[in-house]
């Protein structure tokens, strides 16, 4: 009887997967089809939640049957981001007019980066103080109190390197094992070589032409089969963002949620205004942040369901290059760039909360200028850190508890919703690194106005 229902419940995504291929066949638009994805999820999550409950033996064969669209698509997005990233990288480096151009633009990328982190600290501050926040009204279970061990253990491994040694860890020494991404800062160091590759490529251009112009070849049709392929993967994305949804809700740990129903609500609360500030940087530099945020929303569903940053990138730089107009080795910096570093909703608002929850617990006051100041700032830096330790939210919260000398073990407190507060993170770390590439765009003047402002441009590139 238990196979027959997984059988039966394998059919149902099956169906619906069929539905989503029908709706593409119609022509049905890109974003129609990513919200149908969600809403169906959503639905079949639901129905597995209550028919067979979230730790039952059919739930856990389902999912894993599930999983195969889910999890197979952020492995198949996984799989291009690298040659995506080189290829592109190279590309535009080789089409700039001055290569100190390059160097303006990653400093506005992570400026406005590392500068919103800053304020997503803030906003998790002041989102703390509103809902009147304390760990010490948190009870522990036995699942979160081997988290809190788990957190500790971790946490001399995050203090064996200083923040200076995290940055080195962007250089890479072994570019070749970088592709692999076999480290927590793999995404930048291939940014790295491949801006070094392109600088190269110019030099040469100068001084050796013929060579240069049959590198560009070469390079040129690599650009082509890769985009082909990203287009090809695209496509899947409502099937991919229907598992992932359905997997979610139908492990949804509901009594945990209700549990901690006040630290969600306030998590989502600073989510929710650290968009709004998004918006209105994006007003503020001459832009409609309604048709931008029309346009990044599908990429935004996709962060949201599949809470990985990374597995975003191609989404990432796919959306700003054909939505929005910013130009391409913008847009490929900015990804990759805000996969990593000053990330809004892991490295800002996260820690930020958890410090101010957890300083009345040993006696500080979290009211404190001080505390306040060094706060910021310690989130702000650490920033730029956290990659190089493994990158996430946890670790962002072990950099920034131990130093500012606050118990990480409490953090283990949040184990029960961690995976839905993540969710929202991931969408506001993705729609940061969109907006750092737009402003940035915006300020090196090679925005593309006419299609940011082109309501029909919002998929041309992942057309039937």
């Amino acid at each position: 009887m238990e196979t027959f229902l997984v059988i039966v419940n394998i059919a149902l995504i099956l169906a619906l997967i069929f539905v989503l291929i029908r709706m593409q066949q119609k022509h049905v638009s890109f974003s129609k089809r990513v919200f149908a994805g969600l809403g169906l999820g959503v639905l079949l999550g639901v129905y597995l939640q209550f028919a067979f409950g979230t730790d039952s033996s059919i739930t856990a064969q389902t999912t894993d049957w599930y999983n195969i669209a889910g999890r197979g698509y952020v492995r198949l997005l996984m799989m291009i981001v690298i040659p995506l990233i080189m290829v592109s990288i190279i590309q535009s480096i080789i089409n700039l007019e001055k290569t100190s151009q390059l160097g303006k633009i990653s400093l506005w990328i992570i400026g406005v980066l590392v500068g919103t982190t800053a304020i997503a600290a803030l906003v998790g501050i002041g989102s703390s103080f509103l809902f009147d926040l304390n760990a010490s009204e948190i009870e522990a279970g036995q699942a979160e109190e081997s988290r809190g061990l788990y957190l500790e253990e971790r946490l001399t491994d995050v203090q064996d390197m200083s923040t200076p040694q995290k940055i080195l860890e962007f250089i890479p020494a072994n570019p070749f094992l970088d592709m692999t991404g076999d480290r927590a800062t793999s995404t930048i160091a291939v940014v790295i070589f491949s801006a070094i590759i392109g600088i190269a490529v110019l030099g040469v251009r100068r001084k050796q032409p013929e060579h240069a112009e049959m590198f560009i070849k070469v390079v040129n049709s690599f650009y082509a089969v890769v985009m082909r392929i990203v287009t090809l993967v695209l496509r899947l994305t409502p099937i991919g963002i229907l598992g992932l949804m359905a997997v979610t809700v139908a492990k949804t740990d509901i009594a945990g949620i209700l549990e901690l129903g006040k630290f969600v609500l306030a998590s989502y609360v600073a989510l929710g205004v650290m968009f709004i500030i998004h918006l209105i940087l994006i007003a503020i530099f001459g832009l409609n942040p309604f048709t931008y945020l029309r346009k990044v929303l599908p990429v935004l569903s996709f962060a949201f369901t599949s809470r990985s940053s990374a597995g975003t990138i191609p989404l990432n730089i796919s959306a700003q290059k054909n939505s929005l107009g910013v130009e391409e080795g913008v847009a490929n910096m900015s990804a990759s760039f805000g996969a990593t570093i000053g990330q809004n909703g892991c490295a800002g608002i996260y820690p930020a909360m958890l410090a101010v929850m957890i300083a009345p617990s040993v006696g500080i006051d979290p009211l404190s200028p001080g505390f306040l100041i060094q706060l910021v700032l310690i989130v702000a830096i650490s920033s730029f850190g956290v990659a190089g330790v493994g990158g996430g939210a946890t670790f962002a919260a072990l950099i920034v508890l131990s130093s500012m000398n606050l118990p990480v073990a409490l953090a283990g407190l949040l184990i029960s919703v961690e995976p839905l507060i993540d969710m929202g993170r991931t969408a506001l770390n993705v729609n940061g690194a969109m907006t750092s590439g737009t402003l940035t765009s915006r300020v090196m003047k090679t925005l593309n106005l006419e299609h940011f402002n082109d309501k029909k441009a919002v998929e041309k590139d992942i057309a039937v």
